[in-house]
């Protein structure tokens, strides 16, 4: 049989979906991975013998498809994710990234590193303990990320002997807590990720289950929309001056679009100078483009010779950001060293650098019970806390649950340039 030609500009135009995975020790998470990665065909042949030979070493009953996710020593060793592994592959339909992110609560900011750019959260859930502590901090991380689409995973249903009542308890429980949370689309399979039900392959065994397989989610959820395509932002990463007889006279900026639709001819105005100007052409490499929306990364150039430079935003006249020097952000604190009150730090907000001071911690939230903890104000490593920070240069935000580019702040640690803090903006 001939060899299918590989049609390389179908397959960079293919739809990403970033998903994350979440859920409580043991609960099979890198199982499922494998499981994903297996039946799609998304893996060599050298790679499942490998992971067969090494099962076979150790004794196993089945073939352990979690090998092909867990990397680390400590993680092959206790059979547990630690780091956020991320795998790449490929079906007919669409290309994704699995960021899969530990259980433990050590971990929490493992799982917000691992998230925060995720399209969609897989949580799974034992069948035989239902929604647990762990479910409902995941879920709550969840909706704090504003990811617009969430799974639940009923898995080991095959230790539950495939029973409909456990699932639909299940799907109870997580109902009635997920209520007072801000996650508007949210669908539940159940599934076995050792036995394959479900996942890729639809299940014999649970014929009371009318709903389709955790593939054809992932394959047919509707992302397109998610992003923000009203409100015009570009922040500018770079001036493009390319200095050549060529393009002697050629001045562009570049940079990612973080909202909105631009287009050639649209008024602009560049903050934070407030100059305007018009697009004049939008261009990627050696093409000119008839519009840029997100998340692509393009050069911009205008009619007029304004001054631009970087950390500067190209907005449009009649929808601009907020303006200001002071903030409130729920911050996930990921260093050791705990969060100092009336500390200076560095920020980076889009493309633009500056520093803050830590003006005041409002509370802490038990990421298990969702309650605030105002007496305890100590942040630390894991934590997530609601603060409020000034910053030498005013920045131009979106609230978070209207923009995650323009309204995620990172915190950097000066004296280490370590990242120590993820900030949302409230």
């Amino acid at each position: 049989m001939e060899k299918e030609e590989f049609d390389n500009e179908k397959y960079m135009n293919m739809e990403l979906l970033r998903f994350t995975t979440a859920g409580s020790v043991d609960d099979g998470k890198s199982t499922l991975i494998g499981r994903l990665l297996y039946d799609s065909k998304s893996i060599f042949e050298d790679q499942y013998e490998a992971i067969k030979k090494s099962s076979e070493a150790k004794g196993e009953e089945h073939i352990n498809l979690a090998l092909l996710t867990d990397g680390l020593k400590d993680e092959i060793e206790q059979g547990i994710t630690i780091d956020v592994a991320y795998r790449y592959f490929a079906t007919p339909k669409r290309k994704f990234i699995i960021a899969d992110t530990p259980g433990h609560i050590q971990y929490t900011r493992n799982m917000v590193t691992g998230a925060s750019t995720a399209n969609l959260a897989i949580i799974l859930v034992d069948a035989r303990h239902g929604v647990v502590e762990q479910t409902c901090r995941h879920a709550f991380i969840a909706s704090l990320l504003k990811i617009p689409h969430v799974i639940i995973c009923i898995n080991k249903m095959d230790l539950v002997d495939y029973s409909q009542e456990v699932y639909d308890k299940v799907k109870t429980d997580f109902k009635n807590f997920s209520s007072k949370l801000e996650v508007t689309d949210v669908r539940f399979i159940p599934i076995s990720a050792l036995k394959g039900d479900n996942v890729v392959k639809r299940s014999e065994n649970m014929d009371w289950f009318d709903g389709p397989t955790l593939m054809y989610q992932l394959e047919n959820v509707h992302i397109a929309s998610d992003r923000n395509y009203v409100d015009c932002r570009f922040p500018v990463q770079n001036v493009i001056r390319p200095m050549s007889d060529k393009f002697h006279d050629f001045r562009g900026y570049g940079g990612r679009v973080a909202g909105g639709i631009f287009k050639p001819g649209d008024k602009v105005t560049i903050l934070p100078s407030g100059l305007t100007s018009t697009i004049k052409t939008i261009e990627l490499y050696d093409k000119k483009l008839e519009k840029a929306y997100p998340p692509m990364s393009v050069t911009i150039t205008l009619e007029d010779d304004v001054d631009v430079s970087r950390g500067d935003m190209i907005v449009r006249d009649d929808n601009q950001p907020e303006a200001t020097q002071d903030i409130e952000i729920m911050v996930c604190w990921l260093n050791d060293k705990p969060l100092v009150l009336n500390g200076l730090y560095a920020i980076k907000h889009t493309s633009k650098e500056a520093r803050c001071k830590i003006v005041a911690i409002k509370y802490k939230v038990d990421v298990n019970t969702l309650h605030r903890m105002e007496d305890d104000k100590a942040v630390g490593k894991n934590d997530i806390a609601r603060i409020s920070i000034r910053t030498t240069h005013p920045l131009f935000i979106d609230k978070y649950r209207r923009n995650r580019n323009t309204g995620s702040i990172i915190i950097i640690d000066e004296g280490t340039n370590n990242t120590v803090g993820a900030g949302m903006i409230i």
